[in-house]
């Protein structure tokens, strides 16, 4: 081979080596873009799915928090903002009578730690965002499609109250010896 036939080699391997790179560098942004979509399409059935669970159990939980605990008021899906910073409730319930007590429904498919922690995370916060509800004793219910024993366990020790499903219709699973906690 001569030189200049090397020379020739070398820069057709070039432009070759620079339509790959072009050719790699379209495929990978196609590739980023389709995974950004598939995210979006996911995260969207992921809250079709809550929006499902949670439309499933507000009749069950709206007949449990007025008949079983005398609530006046029952609000599904509050939002608040406050000082820069927002609370979303799946279900908020609550009575000024005789029962003056408040009730934060916390609706999930699954139960993860998380859910037990964010529930009681709202509990903390209820007060600032519901200045107005601060004589309520407050309490909260976990309505779940599917819990782990040991999550369901968890949850009542920390004194929250917990609801599944049975028969398309949630209903509360607290053991006789249960005590609620006040927040």
């Amino acid at each position: 081979m001569t030189d200049e036939e090397l020379k020739e080699l070398v820069a057709s391997l070039a432009v070759a080596q620079r339509e790959t790179d072009r050719q790699l560098k379209e495929t990978d942004w196609q590739l980023r873009k389709q995974l950004k979509e598939l995210g979006k399409q996911i995260g969207g059935l992921g809250e079709k799915f809550g929006g499902f669970t949670e439309g499933m159990a507000l009749p069950s939980m709206t007949k449990i928090l007025t008949e079983n605990f005398g609530m006046e008021v029952v609000t599904p899906r509050v939002k608040v903002r406050k000082a820069g910073r927002s609370l979303e409730l799946d279900v908020l319930a609550y009575a000024n009578s005789e029962c003056n007590a408040a009730y934060i429904v916390e609706i999930k498919s699954h139960l993860r730690p998380d859910g037990i922690e964010q529930l009681q995370n709202i509990l903390e916060q209820f007060r600032i965002f519901f200045p107005e509800h601060a004589d309520k004793a407050l309490y909260g219910i976990l309505a779940v499609v599917d819990a782990p024993e040991d999550l369901r366990q968890e949850a009542l020790s920390a004194g929250i109250f917990m609801a599944r499903i049975n028969d398309e219709q949630f209903k509360l699973e607290v053991p006789k010896n249960f005590q609620p906690k006040a927040w």
